[in-house]
């Protein structure tokens, strides 16, 4: 069903777009390594303005996410040309958040032991090899691989986007800053479905990625001309144990809460509860590696109250989101008929409204702090979801483009100001593992969230259809609940939300100084 592969590649791109992590600050006890690139640069001077270096990476992650959801229309022509099923396509999407569920917990250990140029050159060098192995990719498997390779890439490029910016950007400037970032993420993932069905139009699937593959060059050379170095690189122990842990646990939940998608319920519950004891054993190992100084992702973060209620606030918000994300596609394409480039036609305006309005958020949060945008915007994404609760065979158009612009508004309001107060809330030495947990546990909440919603929905429809129901309106009736679920999910957002300090110097965890 294409439903699937339409949400699953959209949540990963979503979950890619929001995966904050890591910096490069020493922590006590390690030595410094020699800097091989240019000199290391510590908090710069900006005053209201967004600095060149964010504006650098911020188009380079804007590739890399238009790349992800760019895939979104091709899979039609993917399981023609390659011979292959839509089960078997939807791997092009499962297999890019399985790689950032292993990848991103070692991000943290890896960003802090190399220079910022280094974790960019690699980052793109990964981008770069994986796009043009996939233009000329002979076989599923080859593409596949590529796809892996772009994910692995993409794990390290997202949080060295969001560290750079908590330690160039004054604390005072930060929510404008943000909102900028915001604008290139959320319009990314909004063009890249009809992106695509126009590249489609003049060409197969491989021509999507030869023409991102030469500016992505292009973004790569530049920005290894003008990227300057943050904080300095040090040199610390790898647990290799906690990597095998975090790999196994982190992708083994991810794998099998995706397999709750018509697979054997069985077979996915007990990769599920393989995955949850090795992430145990994950967090025994790491509490014991703390004492020694040396934890893969270090759970200190979590005694900040602020950030923690951030990460509850964040990973719910993620689940409910996915109501939209997977249901609304499945229900313009199943249900009303429309095309995979109509339908992304019809979800642009949300995301464009998303990300035109991130600045404006932004320079609100630095005037008025959180709560005065995120409560509402919390309120904003729950009405919307019950909105959705209402979807029929004749809704009109303009009603569900209203709806899900709505949703948008409401997590534009509430994502910047909750990653900017919950990564402010730590000290910067434990930004890069604050960033690691929060994009490790988005990862979860999105694989968590389309299992949830497809479950719900299919299991009620399968119902519905063996009392005699026809087949639309059992699945009409199912995505009812789905969206019923995802609507009690987004009331938690809301109770959270008056949690939520105004600001992140307001946070019980260190009184703001260290930014």
């Amino acid at each position: 069903m294409a439903f699937v592969s339409l949400g699953m590649t959209a949540i990963a791109n979503k979950t890619a777009e929001n995966d904050h992590l890591l910096p490069h600050n020493p922590e006590r006890g390690t030595v410094p390594v020699q800097q091989l690139d240019s000199p290391a640069k510590t908090a710069t001077e900006t005053t209201g303005r967004t600095p060149p270096v964010i504006r650098l990476l911020v188009l380079a992650t804007f590739i890399v996410i238009l790349n992800e959801t760019i895939m979104i229309n091709a899979i039609p022509n993917l399981m023609g040309a390659l011979n292959i099923t839509e089960q078997t396509a939807q791997w092009l999407s499962t297999a890019f958040m399985l790689t950032m569920a292993a990848v991103i917990p070692i991000t943290g250990w890896f960003m802090q032991r190399v220079s910022t140029r280094s974790a960019y050159a690699t980052a793109m060098g990964l981008f770069l090899v994986g796009t043009a192995l996939a233009i000329v990719a002979p076989t599923f498997e080859v593409l596949l691989a590529a796809r892996i390779i772009q994910a692995s890439g993409t794990a390290v490029m997202m949080p060295l986007l969001m560290t750079t910016l908590m330690h160039v950007v004054p604390e005072q400037d930060r929510g404008k800053v943000m909102g900028n970032v915001t604008l290139a993420i959320s319009v990314a993932p909004a063009m890249g479905p009809a992106i695509s069905g126009v590249i489609l139009n003049f060409g197969s699937w491989r021509l999507l990625f030869g023409v991102v593959l030469p500016i992505a060059a292009l973004i790569t050379w530049g920005g290894m001309k003008q990227l300057k170095n943050v904080g300095e690189p040090v040199v610390s122990n790898i647990d290799w144990f906690s990597v095998g842990l975090a790999a196994f646990g982190f992708g083994g939940l991810v794998y099998g809460l995706s397999r709750f998608q018509g697979g054997s319920m069985g077979l996915a519950a007990g990769i599920v509860v393989a995955g949850l004891a090795a992430i145990a054993v994950f967090v025994f190992r790491q509490l014991s590696l703390q004492k020694t100084g040396t934890p893969l992702m270090d759970l200190r973060t979590l005694k900040h109250r602020t950030y923690t209620i951030a990460l509850i606030m964040m990973s719910v918000a993620f689940m409910a989101m996915l109501g939209s994300m997977i249901l609304l596609p499945l229900y313009l394409q199943n249900v009303r008929g429309l095309s995979a480039l109509e339908t992304g036609l019809l979800v642009m305006p949300g995301g464009l409204a998303m990300g035109l309005l991130g600045p404006t958020v932004g320079r609100l949060f630095d005037k008025f702090g959180g709560r005065v945008l995120v409560i509402p915007g919390a309120i904003a994404i729950t009405l919307a979801l019950a909105g959705f609760t209402q979807v029929s065979m004749t809704m009109p158009y303009w009603q569900l483009l209203v709806l899900h612009a709505m949703m948008m508004v409401g997590l534009a309001a509430t994502f910047t100001p909750v990653f900017t107060l919950g990564l402010g809330a730590v000290p910067p030495h434990l930004y890069s593992h604050g960033s690691s947990i929060l994009g490790t546990l988005q990862q979860v909440a999105a694989a968590f969230g389309t299992a949830l919603v497809v479950t719900v929905m299919s299991a009620r429809a399968d119902s519905l259809k063996a009392e005699g129901v026809a087949a639309s309106a059992a699945l009409l009736d199912g995505m009812r609940l789905a969206f019923i679920i995802g609507m009690v999910l987004s009331i938690a957002v809301i109770i959270t939300a008056f949690l939520l300090p105004a600001r992140a110097d307001s946070s019980a965890g260190h009184g703001g100084h260290g930014h």
